[in-house]
């Protein structure tokens, strides 16, 4: 913000000022220091000899001005109150200027929080002379909004998620509570009968810790602060030992996992995160694929990075799900009636982890195929 010239006011002020201290000097050289003064001027600008006077025949004393030591005083005292008056003008000019900065940023204070609370557009709150802020504060003003709006949106799925989940665990536990107290009553049961409740029980317990599962998982993303502990990593066999850990899971549901990649491939990450990502992955590829189908998974290493693809047989994602499928707390299956999907957390995880190794991730889905797609910078 550039200074603006005092106006008249302020330089009348300077000028008052300046007579004022005119006369003050001249008080001060004339009633204060009048003897010492005057003796001083005297040796110094006063010229005094002997003139010889014909009419009287005798030597007078003669006292006049030294006129070339005035003129190199009068000089001087001009120059000096010049300079005074400049550098008067000068401090008078910072000082105005520090005023109006501090004025002109209190007034674009008071203008800025009157933009925020207000439901108003930026023109009918700042002038014409404001308008580079007015439309950064636009821009800020609607980031704002859209954050809060996808935070409330957010809390809304998580609310609602919890509440599905506590609704849901009375459904188990209750069964629970029911098989076992007929197992506690019926000494006499029949030994079928009896291993069909324990084995119904059994069930309804898996599906209970499932949920309960589901419960820690909320907490601990809202308590954890996700760091890194990168190391050097054998990526072929990572994945090819996390398809052998799915294998039960793959067979439940008539799966299987295949793993391709041409050639070794070593990364430099925090392993323990990156199994996780791929973990989240490969659980979701399952749980929406078609039983009896095939996933596979490629590697492949370039020049410019990366590239982990995970490809599954499964009924098309909409288009606007799949641009909110990494967000905390979506789940592709809203029905509670389905074992599919968790806490609708997985997936956020797993962005977070790849941006972490400053990765990007991605899905695509069309012709009942959906591709996740991770891209890792070679550093």
């Amino acid at each position: 913000m550039k200074n603006k010239i005092p106006k008249p006011l302020t330089v009348i002020f300077i000028l008052i000022a300046g007579m004022f201290l005119s006369l003050f000097l001249y008080y001060l050289v004339d009633n204060v220091f009048n003897g010492s003064f005057v003796d001083w001027f005297t040796d110094h600008y006063i010229s005094v000899r002997d003139v010889y006077d014909p009419d009287t025949g005798s030597y007078a004393v003669r006292t006049e001005p030294a006129w070339g030591k005035l003129k190199s005083l009068m000089l001087n005292l001009l120059l000096f109150a010049v300079a005074l008056l400049v550098l008067t003008a000068a401090v008078s000019s910072v000082v105005y200027a520090k005023m109006q900065i501090k004025k002109t940023v209190t007034e674009i204070s008071r203008l800025i929080r009157q933009f925020m609370v207000m439901e108003t557009d930026a023109y009918e709150v700042f002038p014409k002379e404001y308008a580079e802020i007015s439309v950064q504060m636009t821009e800020l003003k609607s980031a704002m909004q859209r954050n809060e709006q996808i935070l409330k949106e957010e809390t809304a799925r998580k609310n609602d998620l919890i509440t599905y989940l506590a609704h849901d665990l009375k459904t188990p536990l209750t069964s629970v509570i029911g098989y076992l107290s007929l197992l506690d009553e019926a000494f006499d049961m029949p030994c079928p009968q009896r291993t069909k409740y324990t084995s119904i029980a059994l069930d309804k317990a898996h599906r209970l810790e499932l949920l309960i599962n589901e419960f820690f998982e909320i907490t601990r993303y809202n308590l954890q602060q996700i760091s890194l502990e990168k190391e050097m990593i054998d990526l072929n066999y990572m994945l090819v030992q996390m398809t052998d850990e799915f294998y039960p899971l793959l067979t439940a549901h008539g799966n299987t996992a295949s793993f391709h990649a041409d050639e070794p491939i070593h990364f430099y990450g925090d392993p323990d995160k990156l199994a996780r990502v791929f973990h989240n992955i490969l659980k979701n590829a399952i749980a929406y694929s078609y039983p009896d189908t095939a996933i596979d998974i490629y590697a492949k290493q370039n020049p410019s990075g990366l590239i982990i693809r995970f490809c599954n047989k499964g009924k098309t994602i909409p288009e606007q799900k799949l641009n909110s499928i990494f967000e905390k707390f979506f789940r592709l299956d809203e029905a509670r009636t389905t074992n599919t999907g968790g806490a609708g957390l997985g997936l956020a995880i797993a962005k977070e982890i790849v941006a972490l190794h400053g990765g990007t991730i991605l899905a695509k889905s069309e012709n009942e195929q959906t591709t996740f797609q991770i891209e890792f910078p070679i550093l």
